[in-house]
């Protein structure tokens, strides 16, 4: 079975509402404005955020490759691919690295590989920080730091990375704003206002997008804990706003 059919027989049905889970409590700079407690202390959070990346402004600042690395790839990206899915507290603050004994183990998702590589891949030669004070792999930074807090919605690693999977195809913003007319260009700028518009129609919810020198960089979409898509936050710092008119650069492959 490849992967795409694979996740077209999944279907996610999560029960909880939007407020209709307790805030129990559990034992930098993503998602929101201020790191928050230590793991024992740190309560359940209140929604999530799937952030997404346009790799034609990422990869711009790419001066080196590897084979990790997506902007090293021969053959041009032009959709949004994922970044992570970050647990967020309503005053803007997040929890983070809640359970360091759930380290990230690749054998766990070998299932969800093929997917990973193509929709959720780094893109950069980095290796990124893991909750023990080590370096790993993009997918171990994002379970352990974001995934371990997701629970009592999402208790393991290989749920965490197909729910996140599944919320990308059924949101699919690429396919959403090229339905639209904005589609990947270095030459044409394209109004803000328009390109939350069309999200907002087609998702029922307010987006928040990251600007680069006026190219998008990064654009998120909330939901509750059912997953249903509720607006996001404006909490961006004056350095990530976007302009009126913005940028969706077109993918350059460095080979």
């Amino acid at each position: 079975m490849d992967f795409l059919t694979f996740m077209s027989v999944f279907l996610l049905l999560i029960s909880t509402s939007c407020y209709g889970l307790s805030e129990n409590h559990h034992g930098d700079e993503e998602g929101g404005l201020l790191v928050v407690a230590p793991a024992k202390q740190q309560k359940e959070f209140d929604y999530f955020l799937l952030a997404l990346l346009w790799p034609g402004t990422l990869c711009q600042g790419t001066n080196h490759c590897c084979s990790a690395n997506a902007c090293c790839r021969s053959n041009a990206t032009s959709m949004f691919t994922i970044h992570g899915l970050w647990v967020n507290y309503n005053d803007g603050t997040w929890p983070a690295c809640c359970n360091n004994g759930s380290n990230f183990d690749i054998k766990k998702i070998t299932p969800l590989l093929g997917g990973l590589q193509i929709y959720w891949p780094s893109l950069s030669c980095n290796l990124e920080s893991t909750c023990d004070g080590g370096k790993g792999l993009f997918w171990a930074h994002e379970w352990e730091k974001h995934g371990t807090c997701a629970t009592p919605v999402i208790w393991d690693e290989y749920t965490y990375f197909l729910t996140t999977l599944n919320i990308y195809f059924k949101y699919n913003i690429t396919k959403i704003l090229i339905e639209e007319g904005y589609i990947p260009s270095n030459s044409e700028k394209y109004p803000l206002g328009g390109i939350v518009s069309a999200i907002q129609n087609a998702v029922r919810a307010t987006p928040l997008l990251v600007c680069s020198d006026g190219a998008v960089q990064e654009l998120r979409l909330c939901f509750c804990k059912n997953f249903e898509p509720q607006d996001c936050p404006n909490n961006v710092t004056p350095e990530e706003a976007c302009p009126r008119y913005v940028s969706l650069p077109e993918y350059v492959p460095r080979i």
